[in-house]
């Protein structure tokens, strides 16, 4: 038993093959009517002539090739096979020549500002380097120390020696000293008495790559002093000095103070008197360093 013949899915055939499929079905058609040999039953008058007639007018196989060729083709919609097809978005917006200079003009404003951004970080991250450098330099890398305290030959005077020094001298530090100032304390306050550079020549600014000493004279003779230590003043130095790494520096400048105290025996005291009231083991000392307070 033959089967069936199965009907081609016509969504997936192109126009060409839908015309091959019509013409090849009119050849089977004619085919089958030719072969077919059975008697014909008799015609009524005139009806042959009416057959020959029909026949005539059924088209020829080439005229059946010229109408298909000829006609139209079909306006109807080819369905999709999931029944949701849609057809992409047309992105001819993009060719647009405004459009795409306005997408470039946005772009390089976006890689413009994250380059300005990137640059500022990298100031400020410069600047803050440069700036916790220095300040080592000035408060590590700088060490600086109270000598001595000495009396001057007029009887009433004193001198008082620091020494500043680089421990990193292939690096150079600037010292800009400001004038040494000198007080007192009296009573619970500080007083500040008369002072002067012992070394009038000696520039503001000092190119430090080693060890330097200064020096300060200043008077203290006030009647009120208060005695923390029989006999002593409780007596103030204070130097204060900016610090830079740079010659002529611009925002790269380190301020830093340096306060010593210092127990101070004045220009006459009896020594016999002070070594009985503090109990010196040997002659009392001309001053006696206290840490910073």
């Amino acid at each position: 038993m033959k089967s069936t013949p199965v009907l081609p899915d016509l969504t997936k055939l192109t126009p060409a093959q839908k015309d091959e499929l019509i013409i090849e079905l009119w050849k089977t058609l004619q085919t089958m009517e030719l072969a077919t040999n059975l008697p014909q039953p008799p015609y009524p008058v005139g009806s042959e002539r009416r057959g020959v007639e029909a026949n005539d007018l059924r088209p020829s196989l080439d005229e059946l090739r010229a109408q298909i060729a000829m006609s139209a083709p079909s306006k109807r919609k080819t369905s999709s096979l999931s029944g949701r097809y849609k057809p992409l978005p047309k992105l001819e917006f993009l060719a647009s020549k405004f459009v795409l200079w306005t997408i470039a003009v946005v772009g390089l404003g976006f890689v413009a500002d994250f380059g300005i951004g990137w640059y500022e970080r990298r100031v400020v991250d410069d600047r803050q380097r440069a700036a916790l450098e220095l300040r080592n330099a000035a408060f590590s890398g700088l060490y600086i120390e109270l000598l001595r305290v000495s009396y001057m030959p007029d009887g009433k005077s004193y001198q008082a020696t620091l020494n500043m020094q680089n421990t990193n001298p292939i690096v150079p530090l600037y010292v800009m000293l400001d004038p040494i100032r000198v007080f007192a304390q009296v009573g619970m306050t500080w007083r500040e008495v008369a002072s002067s550079s012992a070394s009038e020549s000696s520039p503001r600014l000092i190119k430090l790559d080693g060890a330097k000493e200064y020096s300060v004279a200043f008077q203290a003779d006030l009647k009120d002093w208060a005695e923390l230590i029989p006999g002593y003043m409780h007596i103030r130095i204070q130097s204060d000095m900016l610090i830079s790494q740079s010659s002529a520096p611009e925002d790269d400048i380190v301020t830093r103070n340096n306060r010593f105290y210092v127990y101070l025996k004045p220009q006459g005291s009896d020594d016999a008197v002070i070594k009985r009231k503090g109990n010196f083991a040997g002659p009392p000392p001309i001053f006696i360093p206290m840490p910073p307070h």
